[in-house]
């Protein structure tokens, strides 16, 4: 049963390619299954072969480097112990030993030409200092830095602690000037008779071995490629300086010097953010906490296998096309009349229904292409006649909304008429009357759904002409309106269903100082169409619900009847916006396209 579940979603998506795609998949997976197998193995043998030369190279250079500065350490302290073994040495130790401080001068002088000695055996050298209680010894070619005593510095402090010689890290030579960085050798003078019984003489030899020819010994013999070479202790810290980077960071990380053994060489890989790296150390046998390390990247490692990685590529990339070219020859005259026929549904799918199939043959594929031929012409006269009925129904539910007009105003002016009869107010009578009969003129407007902004907006004064018989002194209307737009097309009926908003809503309780500003002005190619009052003001938030969201409330009708009619008239293109002035009234805007005939209008009309 999981089987079945696991390769029903393969064999649906097998299913779904085409004739041609599975021929092409079936070579494809073969060849390609084959070629990657034989090269996995071949890439896999080449990698572990590689990685084991690699490691041992790498290794064999940093033990060949490590002894050849271990060598020459071991050289500077048999160069020290040749030193007190020296008659000059062993005069000036008696004389510490007996406490004699007049023979200073004449032990400096004698000392020099051992100094000589020992500094042109070894080039390494940069200095030499004998610490006493009565006095330093030094070659004279050197400076001496009187600041900076031996028996108050770190390194004193540092062989009482150990209470035995050893090799300081790199640092700036604190007792000449010069301020030269070397590795230091510390150890205490011995006597001929201290050699038999060790007691402590209070007499100290400091040698300081140049740190940047120290440097150059173990890197002349290290290649340069792309490996990283470290001196350093068994804290990570460099044993002389080193140009370290952010990558390099992990040398001084815990978890790396738990993969350090004690012996005296070895090697492991390490990761760090994700990437491999080869490490190959050697420790010097002189000073068994000082090691050279060598990192390298792992993917550097392997870098002699990209040509074989190449190589695998391109062969199987050759022969998939190969395959690809040699399935699409066998099956390209077999599936020509069904591409042709795959091509023109590509067509009917973008919206192109003229396209037909021909074939003077007639074999299966030919027989589907003319079914595909009756199909097109029976869609064909579908889409017509739905298009022909939403264009109807359309037209009916714009005429519906543009006759829904609001029964009170009528009723209110037929009142107000009557009332003015009766108190023998003809003159508002007759006008009342007129300008209810032209308003009636302009919302039939000769059947047409839509009329110019100069009609409208007439449409608008009649309606204040008679609003302003019902409502005296309640308000004033002002207009603003670009004379270039009058002629724009605009839906009959909707700028008086805004002023009567404004008349019934936002002057309600007011007797007078009521204002109304109705605006019209182009921004690109949209009509802006701006109507606003000083009134009470609305609620933004719930008349765009009840608009977007409508209910059986009667609040918002008519901005719902206006918002519902530019939708069909324009679809999206359009916008309405219901907010507040900066005065607390109303504001109603309205962006509709700018049409000046009714051509335009129908090349963009909505077809949905």
């Amino acid at each position: 049963m999981n089987k079945s579940r696991m390769w029903s979603p393969i064999q649906k998506i097998f299913h779904s390619f085409s004739l041609k795609q599975r021929i092409w998949l079936t070579f494809v997976v073969l060849i390609t299954l084959g070629l990657m197998a034989t090269g996995s193995i071949a890439y896999l043998i080449a990698s572990k072969e590689i990685q084991r030369n690699a490691m041992q190279s790498s290794q064999d250079t940093v033990n060949q480097s490590a002894q050849i500065v271990n060598e020459r350490l071991k050289n500077i302290g048999i160069a020290i112990r040749a030193l007190m073994f020296s008659d000059a040495f062993k005069q000036l130790m008696k004389d510490v030993q007996a406490n004699d401080r007049s023979s200073y001068y004449k032990s400096l002088t004698s000392l020099q030409y051992v100094f000589s000695q020992v500094k042109f055996n070894d080039s390494m050298i940069d200095s030499i200092l004998i610490a006493t209680p009565f006095g330093d010894f030094y070659p004279t070619s050197s400076v001496r830095n009187t600041a900076n005593s031996f028996y108050q510095s770190e390194m004193y402090a540092h062989f009482k602690q150990l209470n035995r010689g050893f090799w300081s890290q790199g640092h700036v030579d604190p007792f000449f000037t010069g301020k030269q960085r070397v590795i230091s050798l510390v150890t205490e003078g011995v006597g001929e008779d201290s050699f038999m019984v060790y007691e402590p003489t209070n007499v100290y030899v400091v040698v300081n071995v140049k740190e940047d020819d120290l440097r150059d010994l173990f890197m002349d013999n290290l290649t340069k490629t792309n490996k990283q070479y470290y001196f350093i202790d068994n804290k990570g810290e460099d044993v002389n300086y080193a140009d370290r980077t952010s990558k390099d960071h992990f040398i001084q990380k815990p978890a790396f010097f738990e993969q350090l053994s004690d012996q005296m060489k070895g090697s492991f890989f390490y990761t760090n953010d994700k990437k491999d790296y080869l490490v190959n150390y050697s420790r010097l046998e002189v000073k068994d906490d000082w090691m050279i390390v060598s990192v390298q990247a792992k993917d550097d490692l392997l870098a002699k296998l990209n040509g074989i990685k190449r190589a695998t590529t391109y062969v199987i990339i050759g022969f998939i096309i190969l395959s690809l070219f040699i399935t699409n020859n066998l099956t390209y005259l077999l599936l020509k009349p069904l591409y042709r026929l795959q091509r023109l549904m590509k067509r009917v799918e973008e919206n192109d229904l003229s396209v037909r199939f021909e074939s003077v043959y007639k074999d299966e594929v030919s027989q589907v292409g003319f079914r595909f031929n009756r199909m097109l012409d029976e869609i064909k006269q579908l889409i017509e006649d739905v298009k022909n009925r939403e264009r109807d129904k359309r037209k009916a539910e714009i005429k519906a909304l543009s006759a829904q007009m609001d029964p009170h105003f009528f009723y209110n002016t037929l009142n107000t008429v009557y009332c003015k009869s009766v108190l023998g107010e003809n003159d508002d009578v007759n006008e009342m009357i007129l300008a209810l009969s032209q308003m009636f003129q302009l919302s039939l407007s000769g059947g047409r759904d839509l009329i110019t902004l100069e009609d409208e907006l007439e449409h608008v004064r009649q309606y204040l002409a008679i609003q302003q018989r019902s409502y005296e002194n309640l308000f004033v209307c002002k207009f603003e309106v670009e004379p270039e737009l009058l002629a724009c097309l605009v839906p009959k009926i909707m700028i008086q269903p805004l002023v009567e908003n404004c008349i019934l809503h936002g002057f309600k309780d007011m007797t007078s100082g009521g204002d109304i500003l109705i605006s019209a002005h182009a921004e690109g190619d949209w009509l802006h169409i701006t109507v606003e009052d000083n009134g009470h003001g609305l609620v933004p938030e719930k008349l765009l619900q009840g608009i977007v969201h409508p209910t059986t409330s009667k609040h918002g009708y008519a901005l719902r009847n206006i918002y519902t009619r530019l939708q069909l008239y324009f679809g999206d293109q359009q916008r309405m916006e219901i907010t507040n002035n900066d005065v607390g009234g109303a504001r109603i805007e309205l962006w509709i396209p700018s049409y000046e005939g009714e051509e335009d209008f129908h090349e963009h009309e909505p077809t949905g």
